[in-house]
């Protein structure tokens, strides 16, 4: 059995022309939806998402701001920052780029972000709101997963859906939005973690399975539920001198055995990834509409 390919790309890109018309619409009524991105140093990974960041605004119509910092940019300028944003009319969403330089307490400046602008989702307000179940802005890989689910008709509602990973940014928010009680929850949802035990008795008994470990296809098929579907967050660069840039990006999966046991599964690149920016896009304009 040969899974059939959830492709990102391809589902990302018909939410965009959706939003494409909503921006539209807000153009009309004199409305801009703007994003601001702040990056603090160098980070290759960082910049790479901060340029489709720039290409996803330019793509929909938004207005952007996008600032460049030195990696010796100090907390008090950066929270400064943040501040002239949070009180920029012309910015609907903040998005400040994650890993910030050690110096900089990254929780000071996620809380230093307007929750009515905190279109990552990161902010405690954001994720208390999600916890209970009330309109807020959502993170977006986890709603970017949620999406992927319901357009590849995936049956999540009774599902028994594995979690390998408990991050605040996926695993922890993706597990609560599958226990919620909407369109996309309704599951019945186990954590895995780096201290669990037996951890392919459990995984092998996974509906759906969702990689958000950070380790390079640590997912083997023998972890793998036969006909299940499988979403890689992960994005691990492996060395390869077969490629002129020297490495090869691979997920949390080992994707190809895994492609012969699953149902449905998810490429890297081209799966999760693209549904992250597209979320982003999503969450903007919805802050521009709430303006």
């Amino acid at each position: 059995m040969a899974a059939e390919i959830i492709d990102g790309k391809l589902i990302a890109s018909q939410i965009r022309e959706d939003l494409k018309k909503d921006v539209e619409k807000l153009k009309k009524d004199g409305i801009t939806p703007g994003l601001g991105v702040i990056l603090v140093g160098a980070d290759p990974a960082s910049k790479s998402y901060v340029t489709a960041k720039e290409r996803a605004c330019d793509d929909l119509g938004l207005y952007s701001e996008n600032i460049k910092l030195p990696e010796d940019t100090s907390e008090k300028d950066l929270l400064a920052l943040v501040e002239e944003m949070n009180n920029n009319p012309k910015i609907d969403g903040i998005l400040v780029q994650l890993p910030l330089p050690k110096h900089i307490d990254t929780d000071k400046v996620i809380m230093s972000i307007s929750p009515s602008k905190d279109v990552d989702g990161f902010h405690p307000e954001s994720i208390g709101k999600m916890l209970m179940g009330k309109d807020t802005f959502l993170p977006c890989t986890p709603h970017g997963i949620i999406k992927l689910l319901l357009h590849s008709k995936v049956q999540v509602e009774g599902a028994n859906v594995v979690v390998v990973g408990r991050s605040n940014i996926v695993g922890k928010p993706v597990a609560n939005l599958l226990l919620d009680k909407s369109e996309g929850g309704n599951a019945t949802v186990t954590v895995c973690h780096s201290r669990t035990k037996n951890m392919a008795e459990i995984t092998k008994k996974a509906d759906i399975l969702i990689a958000a470990i950070g380790k390079a296809e640590f997912i083997t098929a023998d972890m793998i539920k036969d006909g299940a579907v499988v979403i890689d967050v992960g994005v691990n660069r492996v060395e390869d001198s077969s490629k002129k840039r020297g490495y090869r990006l691979v997920g949390d999966v080992e994707f190809n055995t895994a492609f012969e046991k699953a149902s449905k599964i998810t490429p890297v690149p081209g799966g999760v990834g693209p549904m992250t920016i597209t979320m982003l896009m999503y969450n903007t304009v919805e802050s521009a509409r709430n303006r």
